[in-house]
């Protein structure tokens, strides 16, 4: 949906370089061809502006009726009669993207209930509207992926025996040292990097030679030091001891390259190198976890023997899909009955409350006051609002705010005011449900991680200015102090799942499960409010594609509260009749399902490898 969001806008950017213009000139052409549908201003004829106008009309139908395909070839027309009307165009891209997304959709519900012919069928229809859409070419690609059991491993290059290319021409040579200093000093010459075998001794020598290539200089090497060499690649040549054991083993050296799909770390490819060089003693193997390949040096008749063993392996992970679906209902009742009789009553003298209502000064003139002698400054709205209520609690007088009943005479005279009476008849009764529905892919004991919920801003700090300095005054008072932005910290709340898979064959699949649900509690510590945690920590087998409860929580809270005269109360009828009855009531379900569907099953069992004799 985000890509269906910002499609229109990359499209105009396109339109834009296509025509080679600015951007804004381009964007503006499209407008106003949108806008005003002239031949002028679009570049069409009038009969095309017109054949446009009743394409768009048809497809817009067709779309209300629910036919999309005929309405996309609708859309299709107008745009193509007129490139220039963004309405054209954007009404076209968002109708396929839709279309795209509706194919993809019921592909993967297809695979669910393990039907991939159909299911690939729907890729490939999702190819054809976009053929750009990579999520759809890897779907199509697990689709018709080759069932277990089938090789996985792929040979890439087979250049066949190893071949040196060192640097043209003839050098000179009056070296003075032992064996390893002399290869080095020939391959530093002809291009060509050393490497030695643990079996190479040191042998101290002088080597006097004019006008030599590099074969005739490492033959001549090898001959006073009894090594010989072997290349390793175009500029890598193996050093070891003149031997029978060392010839047989590293004479005629071949280089293949394997690519193991699945494979992207050094840890996943570690296992091949291992099984190799304990099977085969091979010694040179090197990997690239950023390509998933394995390049092998060694002699023919062990390397066609590894490869033919690679090939019969499959080495991909098994792989499972976990439906996971997120149940939440919440339910919230609030019921308010009964009549709220005052419970307290003031009495004062009506002479002297008179008297403080005359004399009671102005609530701005106060803050005015404060403001000039520094006691509160506007960096704080906290405390000014704070302030302003107070001062208004204190402005308030008996006389203006209820009616009031009198009795006394003269300095005597007392009021007693008449506090109201309330009637409460309400009721809120609220239910809310929620699923989350959630489809994650994960690979034999790769852990599958999923949080769904909010991320909760804390507030750690605020800042103010704490002396009332001349600078800071001025500031203040021509109002043009601007807050410094507090501090915060995010914390994740919700439901948090984190699956690890371990599949046993095609039956069944153990999970290695941690669920944590993290909630904003009723109380806080120092203005910051306690974070609620429950976690869940378990393993359980399922069968393939059998659902499992793996957690149901269930929060309920109720509230009672009984407001009235004392002694009244409690007796019958009367005690309902003079008091108020609250009741509160709030419930939260949790339940969580996960179903595995085992879309790649573990390797078979492999067989037996030959090496040929030497």
């Amino acid at each position: 949906m985000a890509l269906m969001r910002r499609f229109p806008f990359t499209l105009l950017l396109l339109a834009a370089t296509a025509w080679g213009q600015s951007a804004p000139d381009a964007l503006q052409q499209l407008r106003e061809c949108s806008q005003l549908r002239t031949p002028k201003v679009c570049g069409v004829s009038r009969a095309e502006i017109k054949q446009g106008k009743r394409d768009f009309a048809r497809g817009l139908k067709l779309q209300k009726h629910g036919q999309s395909a005929k309405a996309l070839q609708a859309f299709e027309s107008a745009a193509s009669a007129v490139p220039r009307d963004i309405e054209y165009v954007t009404a076209r891209e968002v109708l396929r993207q839709k279309l795209v997304y509706d194919h993809l959709k019921s592909g993967n519900e297809l695979t669910l209930r393990s039907r991939p012919e159909q299911a690939a069928q729907e890729f490939r229809q999702a190819i054809e509207l976009d053929p750009s859409n990579t999520f759809a070419q890897q779907r199509l690609q697990d689709t018709v992926r080759a069932p277990a059991g089938m090789p996985a491993l792929k040979l890439l290059d087979d250049p066949g025996e190893v071949r040196v290319a060192p640097a043209a021409g003839s050098r000179s040579f009056h070296f003075r040292g032992d064996t390893r200093a002399l290869y080095q000093a020939i391959g530093k010459e002809f291009g060509v990097r050393p490497v030695f075998d643990e079996s190479v001794t040191a042998r101290q020598l002088r080597f006097d030679v004019d006008d030599v290539d590099f074969f005739t200089a490492m033959w001549l090497a090898g001959a006073m030091t009894k090594t010989f060499w072997t290349p390793l690649s175009a500029h890598e040549a193996y050093i070891a001891a003149d031997n029978a054991q060392n010839r047989a083993q590293f004479e005629r050296m071949a280089l293949r390259t394997f690519f193991v799909p699945g494979a992207t770390s050094k840890e996943e490819l570690n296992e091949l190198v291992n099984m190799l060089r304990t099977i085969f003693d091979i010694r040179f193997v090197t990997q690239q976890p950023g390509t998933s390949t394995l390049t092998v040096r060694a002699p023919r008749r062990l390397l066609d023997a590894a490869t033919r063993l690679l090939e019969s392996l499959d080495i991909s992970r098994p792989q499972v899909m976990l439906e996971i679906q997120v149940y939440q209902v919440s339910h919230s009742l609030l019921r308010n009955l009964g009549l709220d009789l005052p419970l307290q009553w003031q009495m004062f003298n009506l002479g002297g409350a008179a008297l403080a209502l005359l004399q009671q000064p102005g609530v701005q003139d106060l803050i005015n006051q404060l403001i000039a002698s520094g006691g509160i400054n506007q960096a704080n709205t906290t405390a000014i609002a704070a302030l302003l209520q107070q001062l208004q609690s204190q402005s308030q007088n008996p006389l203006l705010s209820t009616p009031f009943g009198t009795f006394g005479g003269g300095l005597t005279r007392f009021a007693v005011p008449f506090p109201p009476a309330t009637a409460n008849f309400s009721l809120s009764d609220s239910r809310v449900s929620t699923l989350e529905h959630v489809t994650l892919r994960a690979a034999q004991n790769n852990p599958a991680s999923l949080l769904i919920g909010t991320r909760y801003p804390i507030l750690n700090a605020t800042f103010a200015p704490i002396y009332n300095t001349s600078a800071i005054s001025k500031v203040l008072q021509n109002q043009s102090f601007v807050a410094p932005f507090p501090s915060f910290s995010y914390e994740d709340l919700g439901v948090s799942v984190k699956a690890t898979p371990r599949i046993h064959g095609t039956s069944s699949v153990t999970l290695d499960l941690t669920v944590e649900v993290r909630a904003l509690g009723s109380q806080s510590f120092n203005g910051v409010p306690v974070i609620s945690n429950r976690q869940y920590k378990g393993m359980i087998t399922v069968g393939n594609g059998e659902a499992a409860v793996v957690a149901g929580m269930l929060q309920k809270s109720e509230q009672r509260m009984l407001t009235g005269i004392p002694g009244l109360v409690h007796l019958p009828g009367l005690g309902t009749a003079t008091s108020n009855r609250t009741k509160q009531v709030d419930e939260t379900e949790l339940l969580l399902l996960i179903t595995p569907r085992i879309v790649r099953a573990p390797a078979q069992a492999g067989r037996a490898i030959t090496i040929p004799a030497s």
